[in-house]
């Protein structure tokens, strides 16, 4: 099920929860976000992870805790989930689709309807579209596990019913910003690439007050 798209005028300073603030490309998202001059909320585990995200409204719980993302539903225009998990060759992953299970439930309660969620190259219809070392030796030996979870995830968002754009980054790397994005859906020759971390913050947070990608799954690479 696509997304309905539903008329969006974006607040003036718009007002979004993030989930994953305290992973890599969650914190520049924080940093990014506040420096366009939104309204910051930050889900976090633990106090002791919250450091360095100073600005942004710090609020403690589980991902996956119905009452910890209702709370910190309140007040929000948008949700952007940058959840991610640990490499896991062995041990089944549920985390990222039960937490999106939850979020999407919440979100509904509370009247938010846009979703802008990271999964990554390999997930859902961009399978086999890695290259070589991606596709043959780091997914099958490395990540297996974790892809069959943001398969389930990808799967849970667009069944949602909610305003929601799936983003699939390259390989993550921390060079500095501003290579240039390509932003994909047709893959076609495609076959592996890198981004950095903080061209990813930014393209997701062009989502939050665009319609450009409402109800696609854009593959950003350099």
């Amino acid at each position: 099920m696509n997304a309905i798209k539903t008329a969006h005028t974006a607040p003036a300073r718009p007002k979004i929860l993030v989930l994953g603030a305290t992973g890599g490309t969650g914190r520049l998202i924080v940093a990014q976000a506040l420096a366009r001059g939104f309204e910051v909320r930050a889900l976090v585990r633990s106090p002791a992870k919250a450091g360095g995200l100073e600005g942004a409204e710090i609020f403690i719980g589980d991902a996956r805790d119905p009452a910890a993302l209702r709370k910190a539903l309140e007040g929000r225009d948008v949700v952007v989930s940058a959840l991610g998990t640990p490499v896991s060759p062995f041990r089944e992953v549920t985390l990222l689709s039960s937490a999106t299970k939850a979020l999407i439930n919440a979100m509904k309660a509370a009247g938010v309807s846009r979703l802008v969620c990271i999964t990554g190259m390999g997930a859902g219809d961009s399978a086999g579209h890695g290259g070589l070392v991606f596709d043959r030796l780091i997914l099958p030996a490395l990540l297996r596990k974790v892809y069959a979870d943001k398969d389930r995830q990808e799967a849970i968002v667009r069944d949602s019913g909610l305003d929601w754009v799936l983003v699939r980054p390259a390989v993550l790397n921390d060079k500095p910003a501003g290579h240039g994005i390509r932003a994909l859906t047709d893959l076609s020759g495609f076959h592996g690439g890198t981004i950095a971390r903080a061209d990813v913050a930014s393209f997701v947070l062009d989502q939050v007050n665009t319609d450009t990608w409402l109800g696609r799954s854009p593959l950003i690479a350099w």
